[in-house]
């Protein structure tokens, strides 16, 4: 019985722990976030009418004293308004009110479509390019300063001059996560190929491969650990530019539910939103690292 009970606590002990975490910080965040009580002392009759007038305060019908207006934000709202508005959100999540109202399954679709686009092809010219850099000493050796100069520039810092080049905010988008997919794995698949065993291409010439044999089944598979690699710094950094791209360039997206959010002063608005993002970027990735472990090995 204690076996099992061990083996239960070891596969669930962790989910529960996270289940009590979550459960703490939202006590913490409802505790922070309580609206104060109005205290009507030292105020007029004329003052109190003035911020009724305001909307600040409303008279309770129960008591019939009055009270801070509970639809006017005071500070960060608590966890029952962020459920109230991802409750409305979601039961509307595919409905289409107007050419710049979406639902907020829309938004989702329209930013996941962006960041598949721009990360694929940036994944496969970035591979493309690191082979080739990585197959040659030295002009992996001359062209290395360059990555690491170009690896460590923001992809926004690049928006301004990609929206004067192609004129569209659409496609500026997409290149925006494609730029941040670029370099990091560029980088690590040339250095992983040009890391690759010497062994290995011995072994390949002596076997008289063709160049497409030795580049699929040699020097791609040697090399797939420090492409994969790069491949997930890539996938979070195009996942962390994609919404801001949105934001700033008004296109319809998870990015541009949070800033009209906040244009609006719904501050329960924007942490949907933030929440939103944080969500289908964990599945994203959850489901990236799923599929990145079926390429990787333990080299023996």
């Amino acid at each position: 019985m204690s076996w099992n009970r061990r083996k239960l606590a070891e596969r669930f002990g962790p989910y529960i722990l996270s289940l009590v975490i979550l459960g703490v910080f939202i006590l913490v965040w409802e505790s922070l976030t309580r609206p104060p009580k109005f205290d009507p002392t030292g105020k007029s009759e004329d003052d109190l009418t003035v911020l009724e007038f305001n909307g600040d305060i409303v008279r309770n019908e129960a008591t019939g004293k009055y009270v801070y207006n509970p639809k006017k934000v005071l500070g960060i709202p608590g966890p029952g308004k962020v459920w109230e508005k991802a409750a409305e959100e979601l039961g509307e999540a595919f409905v289409k009110k107007g050419a710049n109202d979406h639902g907020i399954g829309l938004l989702v679709y329209y930013t996941i479509k962006r960041f598949l686009a721009g990360f694929l092809v940036g994944s496969v010219v970035a591979v493309f390019l690191g082979v080739l850099i990585g197959l040659s000493k030295p002009l992996f050796i001359a062209l290395n300063p360059f990555i690491q100069v170009l690896k460590p520039i923001s992809p926004l810092a690049w928006m301004p001059l990609l929206l004067y080049s192609v004129k569209d905010p659409v496609w500026t988008a997409i290149f925006v996560v494609f730029m941040a997919s670029l370099w990091p794995t560029v980088a690590n698949t040339a250095f992983g190929v040009n890391s690759i065993r010497k062994d290995y291409l011995h072994v390949a010439t002596l076997l008289e491969m063709t160049y497409l044999r030795r580049l699929f089944l040699v020097i791609l598979p040697a090399a797939a650990p420090a492409i994969i690699a790069g491949l997930r710094i890539s996938f979070g950094s195009a996942l962390v530019a994609v919404v801001p791209a949105e934001m700033l360039l008004g296109e319809l997206g998870a990015g541009y539910l949070t800033w009209i959010e906040w244009n609006n002063l719904n501050i329960s608005g924007v942490i949907f939103a933030i929440l939103v993002v944080g969500v289908v970027g964990y599945i994203l990735d959850y489901g990236f690292g799923k599929l990145a472990s079926k390429f990787t090995y333990a080299e023996v």
